[in-house]
């Protein structure tokens, strides 16, 4: 299994600068390759390979006049650039085809200086955490890493990235076993949860707990909107418009942080407390796109489930996703008949009474029909047809 570690790191102003040049020298790598693929498709030549681009774009572009500043990073950071740009593409063909799951994917676009800015080093390139914590960067020397936890493992690659803001991390890939997050099972039957997500309340769990949605971009919606206002009044290329630029990227990334940090915690304590967790797999793409988007990309649902899933794989928890399509709302957990709200209209209501003289809270139901369907669906996985 891989996974990645990330941390903070503090690299001094020759660093800085040294970084400034790997990132740049990246960019220009990424974004030849796009340029040259495609004047290759408008003028009907051959796909370029991998090969074919390292050999002009690194070996022979180095040995020009417009070009020699690129031997002055490592060559894995080049290398390293091209093979994103060949990935993407890739990427890009197999979602055409449809040999790639998952929402159709564009083709790569050219990278901007005043983006996320990255840099790969392998193993290929000796970086190297030192006995005195730090992390040694071929070209660039020893820096300063705030470590929050060790590595559990020898890495396999380093991302340095720089965001927006001026932060610098580095990210590690590490290849661990399957169970060394492994917590300790949960014996008493009713360690055992439904999810039903939703924008009213984030989530409701087992015995009608709910989760409040934190609405982290509708708490700084009014501070963003006054500062996207004032960056637009700023004159391009002005510093005040860079000054301005750099206020709206804190915003979203106080917003970013705020948001992940939240949904780490729940993720946590939801594995921590339950052995079983069955969830609804929601069509998040496709909820995005009504009335409710904002909403829904506020609530991050798919980042919810996606760490979800993997937590309690790692930590050894029963998970099991629920169709769709799976009438949980409109089905009544007391006698199973479809008598509950249905379509746009029945969003409105949120108690119902059923037609066996049960009143169910609309969530609450969900959660008992999600979690008595993962049980089934558990259960048949597990191999018991019973």
């Amino acid at each position: 299994m891989l996974l990645r570690y990330r941390y903070r790191i503090y690299p001094t102003r020759p660093q800085r600068t040294a970084l400034a040049r790997a990132f740049g020298c990246a960019r220009v790598v990424f974004n030849d390759a796009v340029a040259a693929r495609k004047h290759a498709y408008t003028q009907g030549l051959p796909y370029p390979t991998q090969a074919v681009l390292s050999k002009a774009l690194i070996t022979e572009a180095k040995r020009t006049a417009e070009r020699a500043w690129l031997g002055e990073v490592s060559s894995v950071v080049l290398q390293q650039a091209l093979a994103d740009a060949d990935r993407a593409y890739k990427n890009f063909f197999a979602s055409l085809s449809g040999k790639r799951s998952g929402p159709r994917m564009g083709p790569p676009r050219f990278k901007r200086r005043t983006g996320t800015q990255t840099v790969r080093f392998t193993r290929n390139a000796h970086f190297k955490v030192l006995d005195n914590d730090r992390l040694r960067l071929p070209k660039i020397g020893e820096v300063k890493v705030a470590w929050s936890r060790r590595l559990p493992a020898e890495p396999s690659s380093v991302t340095v990235i720089k965001t927006p803001t001026g932060k610098y991390y580095a990210s590690f890939v590490v290849a661990v076993d399957g169970g060394t997050d492994l917590a300790e099972p949960i014996a008493y039957h009713e360690a055992e949860t439904g999810i039903d997500l939703g924008l009213k309340d984030f989530a409701v769990l087992r015995g009608g707990k709910t989760i409040a949605s934190p609405k982290f971009f509708r708490r700084m919606k009014r501070k963003l909107k006054k500062a996207q206002r004032a960056l637009s009044r700023k004159q391009r290329g002005s510093k005040n418009r860079a000054k301005a630029r750099l206020k709206v990227a804190k915003i979203h990334e106080r917003i970013k942080v705020s948001r992940s940090d939240w949904v780490n915690k729940q993720v946590h304590r939801i594995v921590a407390e339950n052995q079983g967790i069955y969830v609804e797999d929601l069509h998040v793409r496709g909820l995005g796109q009504g009335r409710a988007a904002k909403s829904v990309h506020d609530a991050a649902l798919g980042m919810f489930l996606a760490r979800l899933e993997s937590k309690a794989h790692r930590a050894g928890r029963t998970f099991a996703r629920v169709d769709r399509f799976f009438p949980s709302t409109r089905l009544c957990s007391a006698c199973g008949a479809l008598t509950g709200p249905k379509g746009l209209d029945g969003l409105r209501t949120r108690r119902w009474a059923c037609g066996c003289g049960v009143v169910h809270d609309r969530d609450a139901n969900a959660e008992i029909n999600i979690r008595r369907e993962g049980q089934r669906l558990a259960s048949l996985a597990a191999g018991h047809t019973e």
